[in-house]
């Protein structure tokens, strides 16, 4: 038998080549689909019937979009509920009373519930105890799409040609003077929720930015907001509300502190370039800052934001009905739709991915709880020193530790996702809250130890919201409880120093 002259491929391989050949064609589709889709979305879509740029009625949009209008009515459901979120009523003072107590002397330790669904923005800033006769504008900024259009007419006068300026250029020219109302002047003006004008161009559909305080903010920062990308535009329409903010000034101006940075040590830098406080806590004395909910910050810090997802990739994803793909303006938590948000990218079941996210939170959450009761027990510490007689000079490093340790976990308690936004920045800065609070502590052992103190402080029952509300207000009336065990306070402070009284 003679040997072949020429080789003979084995007939698996044909089929191996014909079947990677197919896999490559389908990758290669999904990716023309997707470049694809991002261009649909981008470009121009104008409107079948024209819509007024100051138009802050959404339902008047409808006629143009109406499976997004239909979606984002969904907003109203209050049913949802994952293990640390969704739209369900939470009251975050009845599950941790701790934050009675971190937020003692100011709304929060009154009023703080987990916040509703886009639909019940408007209702809830109304409604709030912590609304009151002083409240400023500024608190309407992004409760109501009616905001951008009194800001436009305000505008009005101060620009040249007001017909042709956009709603941007009119907004950034009237920001300030509606700044410097009453929230109650604008009673009247406010009728509807955020919506389309928020964040859309009425004639184009557009992306932009309504909001002057982002604005300003890239510009502190050196940065031009008109430069950034499309997908960069997805998320920073949600970051004109979703972020750290306060009010500077006589006529309480919207600032992001971000002029050093969107880290926290880099917010609490601009704090303390300014001598800023959002108030004086009533039970340790320290010059507090409130956290609002820096949740792009913290989001710009974690792995998406690194492989450049945005927020509506995950909590806006697309959708597809009777055949045409559309952005679902149902804005919720991914875990309410992890096939449409989760699956796109990860190719595990939906309970895996669930219980991963579920661990991960979990153990941001155990970080929390730990930061929140060294936090709880550090304000209590500062209190017994006050009670004890200590002086300025020693109150002060207690007490800014203790501004600088919350300042950090209420970054990540204020941020939504339980931390899953950027777990490790997360653990990181409630390692830190933990380490700083404990310092505090020890600092106040030395002071009480220096005035002839040396037994234990005598800690007050906050173990339900109840009952730490009781403690909050006896502190805030000026009729603290005694800290000190069978204590009478007898050494002076050290010589050219006065007591704290």
């Amino acid at each position: 038998m003679s040997k072949k002259s020429e080789y003979q491929p084995r007939t698996w391989m044909g089929w191996a080549v014909f079947g990677g050949t197919l896999v490559a064609v389908f990758a290669l589709g999904l990716l023309y689909s997707s470049i694809m889709e991002r261009r649909q979305e981008a470009r121009i879509r104008p409107p079948l019937e024209e819509i007024s740029k100051f138009e802050s009625d959404s339902s008047a949009w409808a006629n143009n979009w109406p499976r997004e209008y239909d979606r984002f009515m969904m907003t109203a459901d209050t049913t949802s509920e994952t293990l640390f979120g969704g739209s369900a009523p939470r009251d975050y003072l009845e599950e941790t009373p701790e934050n009675v107590i971190l937020f003692s002397g100011m709304a929060f330790a009154i009023d703080y519930w987990q916040a509703r669904g886009h639909h019940y923005a408007l209702e809830d800033v109304k409604t709030t105890p912590r609304l009151s006769d002083d409240t400023p504008a500024t608190c309407w900024t992004c409760k109501s799409s009616d905001v951008p259009r009194v800001m436009a007419e305000l505008g009005q006068q101060y620009v040249d040609n007001p017909e042709e300026a956009s709603l941007q250029e009119l907004a950034l020219a009237g920001a300030a003077d509606f700044y410097g109302h009453n929230f109650h002047d604008f009673d009247d003006e406010m009728h509807h929720t955020v919506g389309c004008l928020d964040c859309h161009e009425p004639d184009t559909m557009r992306l932009r930015i309504s909001r002057p305080a982002l604005i300003e903010a890239f510009e502190a920062q050196g940065k031009d907001i008109h430069d950034v990308t499309h997908q960069e535009m997805r998320s920073l329409v949600c970051a004109q509300c979703h972020v750290e903010y306060y009010f500077r000034g006589e006529n309480d101006h919207l600032v992001l502190p971000w002029t050093h940075g969107t880290r926290p040590e880099e917010m609490e830098q601009h704090f303390d370039d300014y001598g800023f406080a959002d108030w004086t806590h009533a039970i340790s004395g320290a010059p507090m800052i409130k956290m609002q909910h820096p949740d792009y910050e913290l989001y710009s810090t974690g792995i998406h934001a690194y492989r450049n997802v945005s927020c509506a990739d995950c909590h806006m994803p697309y959708r597809t009905e009777g055949g045409e793909k559309f952005t679902d303006h149902y804005i919720q938590s991914p875990l309410e739709n992890v096939a449409n948000s989760c699956q796109v990218c990860h190719r595990w079941s939906e309970d895996d991915i669930r219980e991963r996210v579920y661990a991960i939170q979990s153990n941001v959450k155990e970080g929390r709880t730990r930061a929140e009761e060294v936090l709880a027990l550090a304000h209590f510490d500062a209190a017994a020193c006050i009670e004890i007689g200590a002086s300025d000079s020693e109150l002060e490093p207690i007490q800014q530790l203790i501004r600088q340790a919350q300042l950090r976990w209420d970054y990540v308690a204020a941020a939504k996702g339980m931390g899953f936004h950027s777990p490790g920045e997360s653990q990181r800065l409630l390692t830190a809250a933990v380490e700083m609070a404990g310092k505090a502590r020890v600092e106040a052992a030395k002071v009480l130890a220096r005035h002839g103190y040396t037994d234990d402080v005598v800690y007050p029952d906050f173990s339900t919201k109840e009952r730490a509300q009781e403690i909050n207000q006896r502190f805030v009336d000026g009729d603290p409880p005694s800290l000190l065990r069978d204590f009478t306070a007898s050494a002076s402070p050290p010589e050219g120093e006065t007591a704290v009284q």
